[in-house]
């Protein structure tokens, strides 16, 4: 019997910590990936949990260290993001040729 994967939200696959109550949200606050309810149930992520390079504000290596991601004034760094990549591959939106060319074409 196949185990079935449950999907990850941005800040669980990063580990970043910034989702409400996690280690880094007193700090550094709520992520607004993690705050934006809006986007609740977008590719089956909570909040913007599942579409973090459209909401703006997000935060990344060029406001905090602890973050892989980057922020979304540069959504073009998005397209290099592994979350980013594996999440538009999970809900299908990529091929799996395609997924595995981005990952390994660098400019």
């Amino acid at each position: 019997m196949t185990a079935i994967m449950r999907k990850l939200n941005c800040w669980e696959f990063k580990g970043c910590g910034r989702e409400p109550g996690g280690k880094e949200a007193e700090r550094f606050g709520v992520c607004p990936a993690a705050g934006s309810r809006s986007m609740h149930g977008i590719n089956g992520g909570i909040n913007g949990g599942r579409v973090c390079w459209l909401v703006a504000g997000t935060y990344g290596k060029s406001r905090a260290s602890f973050a892989e991601c980057v922020a979304v004034e540069s959504l073009s760094s998005c397209y290099e993001c592994d979350f980013h990549l594996q999440v538009l591959q999970e809900e299908g939106y990529l091929k799996e040729s395609l997924t595995l060319s981005l990952l390994t074409v660098k400019p």
